[in-house]
């Protein structure tokens, strides 16, 4: 692939493996919804993850993240990497998030969005070819593609807050 095709096509992979979630949630809110941490608490008395982070997301990006690099001929185990990797970063701001005392799905500009972007593009870049200043350019994109399009969901009634 080329390199704007390449950059291209990992930022709308991140999207799909992101946003798939998202829109499991509004299709069918909280059924068949079992939190990852099962309402465990971590030894500083808060939630290890919180209530949004559930093996329903968790199996929907993964599949949602074999499906699209199916589409464009990217091995399984690359595929599953990359959507494993992205749900990790997500998994790690949630973690973060709730020692800092910050309430499920608040707001943090940067930490929602970073993680998820970064850590698959790191763990696969040998894999798919991706350099240094390609992950630098889809993780600045897929941050100000995720504020636009989270305002947009909000907007929508798909997202329950605008961030």
């Amino acid at each position: 692939m080329e390199e704007l095709q390449l950059e291209i096509f990992v930022l709308f992979w991140l999207i799909g493996i992101n946003g798939a979630p998202i829109l499991l949630t509004k299709l069918l809110g909280q059924r068949f919804s079992c939190p990852i941490d099962c309402n465990r608490v971590f030894s500083d008395g808060r939630p290890i993850l919180g209530p949004s982070k559930t093996f329903r997301g968790l199996i929907s990006a993964l599949l949602v993240s074999v499906l699209i690099g199916s589409i464009f001929a990217i091995p399984l185990h690359t595929s599953l990497l990359f959507g494993a990797l992205s749900m990790m970063g997500d998994m790690t701001t949630s973690f973060i998030k709730r020692r800092l005392s910050l309430v499920s799905s608040s707001m943090a500009l940067g930490l929602d969005q970073i993680p998820e972007s970064l850590f698959p593009l790191l763990g696969c870049n040998d894999l798919l070819g991706i350099s240094v200043e390609q992950i630098v350019v889809v993780v600045v994109a897929f941050f100000l593609i995720d504020l636009i399009l989270s305002q947009l969901l909000f907007w929508l009634r798909i997202r329950k807050t605008p961030y």
